[in-house]
């Protein structure tokens, strides 16, 4: 059989666009995305819409390997950018809108991006980004749609299109630029905590290909569901979503608020069966509801499990929660706590501890280990061995943009070291114990603590400064600040005032909400800083109440 080799017919770029134009087909008529009271598109309309965005971005001088960024809430153009600006042959970039202006720039300015497509809302925060770079990219505004009333727009002059110019002037016969290799990217995506160091993750056509169809089969996905968009979609893409129900001829729910009354009004309305989210979403959308829903609703959270009470009372009310782990390097969940029908017959805080674990590969994915950061070596699967958590599969990134150092660290010996720490359990589960990169997770947002710390260092009252993750009610966790003042000052900062210092330098959802002043933070024999005994020290605290950003 040696003769038999790859050919053209056998091995044809992998790509998640195809599924767009496969769904246009077998899915037409089906409803593809629905916004508001009046915004309603059909799969077809869906795809054309999509070609005409792809060919207007074409005939502008887009074209391959041009950045092309979204900065935008989950409204439908942000659904199906998603698909028209790779299939412009450009690379996509969806920007976190929590960010401050000071932090899009750095991210626009470190990827190249050509063009920044901007939802309405976020018009203010793209304008002052992009004053502050020499080669700023074509803006182009996103007018809302549906029932929200328009937010005005400081100087449309910054803005050379609107997006409802690109679909009329788009070719319907455009012919969507297919990848060269399967291997070619297809977006960026920043990793949270980037103002200082920007880390691009690059992704392949190939790998969210995969990563796509493999979260519609770890999730048990059917045919025409109807998925709820409360994961913000720069979030890693929305894990793959906006790919993977094309695939199945979904219906996309979009909406920009995450309000409780709003969420539980359209999951009644359109019949939700499928949404996902973080802890803190779950949290609040069953901490003031008692009356069951009208259909189970799956709900995949991953990351910091969910508490038990939590998640008692969301299987109470209806909600059928999936759990897993993933990061923005591996594109989604690649790690899902899958369900042993014998653990059914467990009292209800058992399955809810079981469900807390992290759990096994999914079914596309490659290899999973926890390893001695010394030797290498698997370590024991007693749930209590503590190692750092490496894997390898199809979902994997390229690499990071512009960082061969970065690259060669994570990427190394067959594997992806993923700087987390956690156990494994005598029936080959996962459980993620702790995070060595020092990252707060707050209602889905990474923190990086380092930068925190920097911010608190620029105070000119402060000594010593070092942030770790403080328990939180609604958040799951906050950053709590512990820092010691400089000598001979005549007058001393308060907690609130320090807090406001922060709030100036940094987005909202990094700034501390706790500051603990020290005469002295603990140091180790080598004059460092235990993260530990701090971590100790603010679980001690207690969670923190009522906590809002």
């Amino acid at each position: 059989m040696e003769e038999l080799k790859p050919s053209a017919a056998n091995s044809p770029p992998l790509t998640p666009l195809s599924f767009l134009e496969r769904a246009s087909t077998v899915y037409g008529d089906c409803t593809s995305i629905v916004y508001g009271a009046s915004t309603a598109h059909t799969w077809r309309e869906t795809n054309l819409r999509c070609l005409r965005v792809a060919s207007s971005l074409s005939s502008i001088g887009i074209g391959r390997s041009d950045v092309v960024s979204v900065l935008s809430a989950n409204t439908p153009a942000m659904c199906e950018l998603q698909f028209a600006v790779p299939m412009s042959g450009a690379i996509l970039n969806n920007v976190n809108t929590r960010l401050d202006a000071a932090t899009v720039s750095v991210l626009l300015r470190h990827c190249e991006s050509k063009l920044l497509f901007v939802d309405v809302f976020c018009s203010d925060l793209a304008v002052e980004a992009v004053s502050k770079l020499d080669k700023p990219p074509i803006l182009v505004l996103i007018e809302e749609e549906g029932e929200e009333e328009g937010a005005d727009v400081a100087d449309r002059s910054k803005f050379s299109y609107s997006y409802n110019d690109l679909i009329e002037r788009g070719d319907l016969g455009f012919n969507w630029i297919r990848p060269e290799s399967e291997w070619d990217p297809i977006v960026i995506n920043y990793t949270s905590g980037t103002t200082s160091s920007p880390k691009g993750v690059v992704h392949s056509h190939r790998g969210i290909f995969v990563m796509a169809l493999d979260s519609l089969i770890d999730w048990t996905v059917p045919k025409n569901p109807v998925y709820l968009w409360t994961l913000p979609i720069f979030h890693a893409n929305g894990w793959c979503y906006p790919w993977g129900i094309a695939a199945v001829g979904g219906t996309n729910v979009c909406l920009r608020k995450i309000q409780a009354p709003l969420i539980h009004r359209l999951i009644r309305d359109h019949g939700v069966t499928h949404m996902c989210g973080a802890p803190v979403v779950l949290n609040m959308l069953t901490a003031s509801r008692e009356e069951p829903l009208k259909n189970p609703v799956n709900f995949l959270t991953a990351g910091s499990p969910p508490p038990v009470t939590v998640l008692l009372r969301a299987e109470s009310l209806g909600f059928v929660v999936s759990h897993g782990y993933g990061l923005t390097e591996t594109a989604g969940v690649v790690v899902s706590c899958a369900w042993k029908p014998q653990w059914n017959l467990l009292p209800a805080r058992d399955r809810a501890r079981l469900k807390g674990r992290q759990g096994v590969r999914t079914v596309g994915f490659t290899d999973i280990d926890v390893v001695d950061p010394g030797s290498g070596r698997s370590v024991e699967r007693d749930g209590a061995t503590m190692g750092e958590i490496v894997m390898r599969g199809s979902s994997v990134m390229l690499g990071y943009l512009k960082d061969p150092v970065g690259t060669r660290k994570a990427l190394k010996n067959g594997w992806f070291f993923t700087g987390d720490v956690g156990v494994l359990h005598g029936d080959g589960y996962l459980e993620i114990k702790d995070r060595s990169k020092d990252v707060i997770i707050t209602g889905g947002e990474n923190v990086s603590s380092v930068e925190v710390e920097a911010v608190l260092y620029t105070h000119p009252a402060v000594n010593e400064a070092d942030v770790v993750a403080r328990p939180d009610e609604h958040w799951g966790e906050t950053p709590c600040a512990f820092v010691s003042l400089k000598p001979g000052l005549t007058r001393k900062p308060t907690e609130k005032e320090v807090i406001e210092y922060c709030r100036k330098k940094m987005p909202r959802y990094m700034v501390p909400k706790t500051v603990k002043f020290l005469d002295e933070l603990p140091k180790t024999s080598t004059g460092k800083i235990p993260k530990f005994v701090l971590k100790e020290m603010a679980s001690k605290m207690g969670s923190t109440r009522l906590s809002r950003l």
